[in-house]
């Protein structure tokens, strides 16, 4: 037989070609079939009995149409319902329209229904108080101008009464003011100037004038009426002794980025009538700022964008819950950036952890530290690693509450920076001189994480993104975080946990629900996938079922209570025998990943005839007056649902 010839490397080098371009063909035939296949284990594999039990699993929770909303904030009730507020949504078009929408989702009757919204509570505060209703002040009196769409020069204009005898003057919306250099400028809405006011101090008469403040645009466009330095301006119409008494003064009128301003309205949501209650106004209109309960159960509210977009400079205020209404507090005066994260301690101080949500000084208020109301002084908490990298993270009073120690998760850079962190730090806050020392790293740089309390005593965190909202970070055009993992404090380490399928960014929320799960809303990312477009708000919601769900039968509470006071023993009845511990914990209240309502007391448990025992703590600023979710957790970590108690 004679031998078949080698073929030449040339011949060998086609061959070669030609299978790899018949497998290329077959490979991108068949891809939908690979991706199919893929998919399909996937899905199997996630469906897993033993890999529920380990890492928990997500479903997809179908809403309505109707009652798609944007979610920028999310408040579980004392009903067991789900308050999801959009307001405007952060949408101009809704704003000017006046379409204000808030849904409320049941997840015992996996039940939706709409709850008329009186004014754009977009970007307002609130927090529960003791009588279960969630008060929500603040708000969105108008949109933000980017300087490109700026076609009139506009400002801030102070009107100013002289005449301490004349009384209030009213100026309706479009009155003109006129400057030294001629140019008119048109206010934007109706103001009265309240008279001014004498006194006598050290023997001497005094006269403060009358002041009020109002948007004025030019009435001609372009930069011509710019004006960049203070100046006074003329009332247009005043006749006699008014043209010296009334007039105007502004810093500035120029074509520069109108931010968003503030409101100062304020309601307590009712979550039995299911309606929104009307309180008295606040005393300065604030969008971003954060309330925070006190232990005597009134409310301060702190930071927040005024009504022409300004940072408030620390002028704080306390809401009187008996009266319904809103009180200066000058004596606790402090300043922090927007949305600042405020947790109350056993000692009765607020922890302010360094969180917060943006706007502001990039330096001053952000240090954290425990901050006395007894006497407004504030003891600096340091250690803090990457101190500047504290915008949009989250933290949250680890549980049991008894501990006094606060968890920092992540963040970013001031302002719209790429730059963001996988830094955790704990802050040990029932030490003397404490300070923040390092936690174990996020698994990935993570803004607007999301952080809940689970039953168990650990941590539950989701969603968020390594760039701004969602945007770009290291080459990718979008940087959503679909990982989740949960925080086990006994071990200080995190544990994987299965995956989320939509991404959660800037304007999202994660609420524990009664029955031990986690639901999560929201997203409003910068861009599409592509980077290139605008985003679109995230309006699907997910639930997240931890591993302990699916680790055999569960507690449960047979009987007791429904209101318990601080400092007692109350009785609940249990059929099960293996309950190790008990924990009260408060429902959440959250936006921007803000939430200074989330917690969780141990109580004492002691068996006894037909169930436990359950020794309640005394301290209000260990357990602030409200409606809380008794669970039972037994040996293998698995919690009873909740069963709403009122502490008292």
């Amino acid at each position: 037989m004679t031998p078949r010839p080698r073929p030449t490397p040339a011949r060998r080098l086609g061959s070669g070609l030609v299978a790899l371009l018949v497998l290329t063909v077959v490979a991108v035939v068949n891809r939908p079939v690979v991706a199919f296949g893929s998919e399909a284990l996937h899905t199997f594999s996630i469906n897993r009995q033993s890999y529920k039990e380990q890492f928990g699993h997500w479903s997809r929770l179908p809403v309505p149409a109707g009652f798609q909303v944007n979610a920028i904030h999310a408040a579980l009730l004392s009903t067991g319902k789900v308050l999801i507020i959009a307001g405007s949504g952060n949408n101009r078009e809704n704003f000017e329209a006046g379409t204000f929408r808030t849904v409320l989702y049941d997840p015992a009757a996996d039940a939706f229904s709409e709850v008329p919204t009186p004014t754009d509570v977009f970007c307002a505060g609130h927090t529960f108080l003791p009588n279960g209703n969630l008060l929500i002040a603040g708000g969105t009196k108008s949109y933000e101008v980017l300087e490109g769409d700026i076609a009139n020069a506009a400002g801030v204009m102070k009107l100013k009464n002289e005449s301490a005898t004349t009384g209030p003057r009213f100026f309706a919306k479009g009155t003109r003011l006129t400057s030294r250099s001629g140019f008119e400028y048109e206010t934007r809405a109706d103001v009265t100037v309240p008279a001014a006011t004498q006194m006598v101090h050290d023997g001497i008469g005094m006269q403060h004038a009358g002041e009020a403040e109002v948007w004025v645009d030019a009435v001609l466009p372009g930069n011509a009426p710019v004006v960049e330095q203070p100046g006074q301006y003329a009332i247009e119409g005043l006749t006699g002794a008014d043209r010296n008494n009334l007039y105007g003064v502004s810093d500035k009128i120029t074509r520069e980025k109108q931010e968003y301003g503030g409101d100062d309205t304020s309601y307590e949501f009712d979550p039995v009538a299911e309606r929104y209650v009307r309180t008295g106004d606040m005393v300065k209109s604030r969008w971003y700022p954060t309330l925070a309960e006190l232990p005597d159960g009134d409310v301060l509210a702190v930071s927040g964008l005024d009504e022409f977009g300004r940072i408030l400079p620390g002028d704080n205020e306390r809401y009187d819950r008996s009266a319904r209404r809103w009180v200066d507090a000058p004596e606790l005066k402090r300043y922090f950036p927007t949305y600042p994260a405020l947790h109350l301690m056993a000692d009765d101080r607020l922890f302010y952890s360094g969180s917060n949500s943006g706007y502001g000084s990039d330096t001053e208020g952000r240090t954290p530290g425990l901050w006395n109301l007894e006497d407004n002084s504030f003891e600096v908490v340091p250690g803090l690693a990457q101190p500047r990298l504290t915008e949009t993270s989250s933290s949250v009073l680890l549980a049991p509450a008894q501990e006094q120690k606060v968890m920092l998760f992540g963040g970013g850079e001031v302002g719209e920076s790429p730059v963001s962190t996988t830094r955790t730090a704990i802050a040990d806050l029932d030490t003397n001189n404490p300070v923040y020392l390092p936690g174990p790293d996020l698994p990935q740089p993570a803004r607007y994480l999301s952080t809940v309390l689970l039953p168990d005593d650990t941590v539950f965190t989701t969603g968020g993104s390594s760039g701004y909202r969602g945007g770009p970070y290291r080459g990718r055009p979008r940087s959503d975080l679909f990982n989740s993992q949960i925080y086990r404090p006994e071990a200080d380490t995190f544990a994987t946990a299965a995956e989320s399928t939509v991404g959660r960014n800037y304007h999202s929320e994660a609420i524990l629900l009664p029955d031990g799960r986690v639901i999560t809303l929201g997203s409003d990312p910068l861009y599409d996938e592509t980077g290139k477009n605008p985003g679109a708000f995230e309006k699907r919601i997910e639930v997240y079922s931890p591993p302990y769900l699916f680790r055999g039968e569960r507690p449960v509470i047979t009987g007791g209570p429904t209101r318990i006071e601080r400092g007692t023993t109350v009785t609940f009845t249990t059929g099960s025998t293996d309950v190790t511990r008990a924990r009260l914990m408060r429902p959440s209240a959250v936006t921007h990943v803000v939430d200074v309502d989330q917690r969780s007391v141990a109580v004492g448990i002691e068996p006894v005839e037909g169930g436990l025992a359950i020794s309640v703590p005394g301290e209000k600023g260990l357990l602030p007056s409200g409606w809380y979710m008794l669970f039972l957790v037994d040996s293998a970590g698995v919690p009873s649902e909740g069963r709403w108690v009122q502490v008292a």
